[in-house]
């Protein structure tokens, strides 16, 4: 299947946030976040001083939760530090970035709806010269 033509097959992209089902169960609890959706998730770790690109997708929207207090972000020109597990909504089309400015690195989970593809990626700024 080629990247061209996928996207059509598939559901919209979310323009908001989905809202999480917040589960307490006797041994604690847990937070969903999505439900039998297309989704690609990873852990992004940012080493420490360093940057991602400056970058936007089209064919996805992604939900970022920092997993350490350590980073930064930068969504549509607001920049701040989320606090771990602050939901972090990136909707299709938004310019965004992830940095660890301090000295120590940081991770996050990236759960992205949509089509995921590396090569949907516009870098509008990079430092390491891929922009």
């Amino acid at each position: 299947m080629t990247t061209e033509g996928a996207q059509e097959d598939a559901k919209p992209l979310p323009a908001v946030a989905p809202q999480p089902l917040v589960s307490h169960r006797p041994w604690g609890g847990f937070t969903q976040f999505c439900l039998n959706e297309p989704v690609t998730v990873k852990i992004i770790t940012v080493d420490p001083g360093c940057e991602l690109s400056l970058q936007r997708h089209r064919r996805r929207a992604e939900l970022w939760l920092p997993l350490d207090p350590t980073l930064q972000v930068e969504v549509d020109g607001r920049v701040w530090c989320p606090t771990v597990q602050e939901p972090v909504w990136i909707p299709a089309g938004v310019a965004h970035r992830l940095s660890a400015p301090g000295g120590q690195g940081g991770r996050l989970l990236e759960v992205a709806f949509g089509h995921f593809d590396e090569d949907d990626i516009e870098r509008l700024s990079d430092r390491y010269g891929r922009a």
